[in-house]
């Protein structure tokens, strides 16, 4: 069963939001301001722009293939099930243990307003997001959009109430260690914004996923970057650079200077809130990992299966609810900054798979939204986030690979025996060595995303097509060649004579041309039986000649069926009809690269559906 469709361009927005929202703002920026100074700020501002370019290669990938579990299955389908495996795992992982920080500070929170015990409070919440993420995307979702909503709002109370009391005075000296420094402090903060990959995970149940993944994604990115930038000059501005530096709470300290005790309260709310939508949207998007895994047989099936109330994955939302909890038990630190690594690899695996796919030449992989400057950007971005994996140093990248070799065993043991998935990387080496190193099946897969992504309804006619053989003939021909050379085939499939087969289409020609313009023929009969019925999908770039005047014959559709499915041979000649019509669909028919691409233009096409 399929996730529905229920996150909107709003639901886009507020889980990028609410996913780049949280310790990046209410806990770094002391931090961040002792190595840089007051020029704190343009790394905050850098991170956003290196972010945005970072997130372009993801937009494309999810506008190709808005399925569950994002990075995972993109990378699965451009580099294969080993590496594959190995992201799906680890970024699951990822998301998991950034979640359960996300949790860890609310019971934090709660501890110090109510004393309540955070390993209780973590339990109850745990639970809550299962429960809200289990009733349904579009409940979760809703929830998310006011969670973000508030945060923002509160955020923008407090600029408007603090920025007039910023004194520029603390802006000297602007920079304690000059530009390296800022560059540096950019790297150090640019995790704020890994939470950009949560979209990804999701993108199957995005409403018009070509429009509202980019727009929503690119808008959460800008708005995110100028709020950290404009919050972080205000705090530069109105604290003591010495508390500023020591503070782990920041924003907090310096509503307390700006706005009294309220200010304080409020941004303790604003914490909470932010702290709670990352949450939500680490369960909601941790949890399609499993799903997808689980698909492609790298888990256990019961795992994907889809709620036929709620339609959302109950199974695999309570697994990741279990492991949030769990890893709340496990010092969380060095696992956070693990999973920095991991979030960060994703980013150089995902702009390679970009690479990857493009270069494969795969015709299906159509994405909406297309990086500018390739492959510059992927180049840039690959070199940038290997750095940043580098800086964060030797005990995370450790724990990584550990992780990794896990994972690593794990598909040689269980994975492996399911895996039959085509990847981009043997496309691409077809391309290069021209050796028959794949069967379509990945084109196939992609074709059949591209017709739920657009929203193309399916008939009868594309029934026929999928089932269809499709002949892509050298030339010239006669049409008694063509007719023999399909009544051969036929003979087995229909139970009926070759010969008998072969009278009736030269009879069908003879008493009525069924070539219909000087590029389209529709020979069709009547055949013996019941319930039979059957299509055959020709091109001849060199033309077959039906007539004098119809001498160079391009697209055949032969078909037949027996008397009782009258009403589908007739719909096939309408849709045939509907078809043709565009002078792009002839173009095109002449430049497809093979029988694959060919069957795919008919059912990925915008022709008028007979239901």
């Amino acid at each position: 069963m399929e996730l529905k469709r229920e996150i909107t361009f709003l639901g886009v927005f507020s889980i990028a939001t609410g996913a780049m929202i949280s310790s990046g703002l209410f806990i770094l920026p002391g931090l961040a301001y002792a190595k840089t100074g007051p020029s704190v700020f343009i790394s905050y501002f850098l991170a956003g722009f290196l972010a945005l370019i970072g997130i372009l290669s993801i937009i494309e990938l999810s506008t190709a293939m808005p399925k569950a579990g994002g990075d995972y299955y993109f990378v699965n389908r451009s580099l294969g099930p080993i590496i594959g495996t190995v992201s799906g795992f680890i970024g699951w992982f990822a998301l998991s243990l950034k979640s359960a920080f996300a949790i860890f500070g609310i019971s934090e929170i709660l501890l110090l307003v109510a004393g309540v015990n955070p390993l209780i409070a973590s339990a109850v919440l745990c639970m809550v997001f299962i429960v809200l993420n289990i009733v349904g995307i579009k409940e979760a979702t809703r929830f998310q959009i006011i969670m973000v909503f508030g945060l923002l709002i509160i955020m923008v109370v407090y600029i408007i109430f603090s920025s007039p009391k910023i004194n520029f005075s603390l802006f000297v000296p602007f920079t304690k260690n000059g530009i390296n420094e800022i560059l540096i402090t950019a790297g150090f903060i640019f995790i704020s914004f890994g939470g950009l990959l949560k979209v990804a995970n999701v993108s199957e149940e995005v409403k018009n996923p070509t429009r509202n993944i980019p727009l929503g994604m690119i808008v959460s990115v800008v708005v995110v970057t100028l709020l950290y930038t404009v919050i972080v000059i205000t705090l530069a501005g109105v604290m003591d650079p010495a508390k500023l530096s020591n503070s782990l709470t920041p924003v907090a300290d310096s509503a307390k200077i700006t706005m009294g005790t309220a200010g304080y309260i409020i941004i303790l709310v604003a914490s909470m809130l932010a702290f709670i939508t990352t949450a939500n949207a680490g369960i909601m998007a941790a949890s399609r990992y499993p799903l997808a895994l689980s698909r492609d047989n790298l888990l256990p099936p019961t795992i994907n299966k889809v709620s036929k109330k709620f339609n959302t994955p109950v199974l695999s939302i309570i697994i990741t609810g279990i492991i949030i909890y769990l890893s709340l038990l496990l010092p969380l630190k060095m696992l956070v900054k693990a999973a920095s690594t991991v979030i960060l690899f994703s980013y150089v695996l995902t702009n390679i798979s970009v690479i990857v796919l493009r270069e494969s030449k795969i015709s299906n992989y159509q994405p909406s939204f297309k990086t500018p400057f390739y492959p510059w950007v992927q180049i840039f971005s690959v070199i940038l986030f290997s750095f940043f994996i580098i800086d964060l140093g030797a005990e995370a990248i450790e724990i990584s690979l550990g992780l990794l070799v896990l994972c690593l065993c794990f598909y040689i043991f269980y994975g492996r025996k399911g895996s039959k998935k085509e990847y981009a990387l043997l496309h691409l080496l077809k391309r290069i060595t021209d050796t028959r190193l794949t069967k379509n099946l990945l084109e196939n897969e992609l074709r059949e995303i591209l017709i739920d992504r657009d929203n193309i309804e399916q008939d009868n006619f594309d029934d026929l097509v999928r089932n269809a053989i499709v002949f892509d003939l050298e030339g010239p021909l006669q049409y008694k060649e063509l007719f023999n050379m399909a009544a051969g085939y036929l003979c087995k499939q229909i139970d009926m004579n070759k010969e008998d087969i072969l009278d009736r289409l030269i009879k069908r020609q003879e008493e009525s041309n069924t070539a219909i313009s000087d590029f389209l023929a529709i020979p069709h009969i009547i055949i013996d039986g019941s319930n039979k019925i059957f299509l055959i999908i020709v091109r001849c770039k060199d033309g077959i000649k039906f007539t004098e005047h119809e001498n160079k014959i391009n697209m055949v559709f032969l078909f037949g069926g027996t008397e009782d499915r009258r009403i589908l041979h007739l719909k096939t000649l309408a849709s045939i009809a509907t078809l043709v019509q565009h002078e792009s669909f002839l173009k095109n028919w002449l430049e497809a690269k093979n029988e694959n691409e060919l069957r795919d233009l008919i059912l990925l096409s915008k022709r008028r559906r007979f239901l």
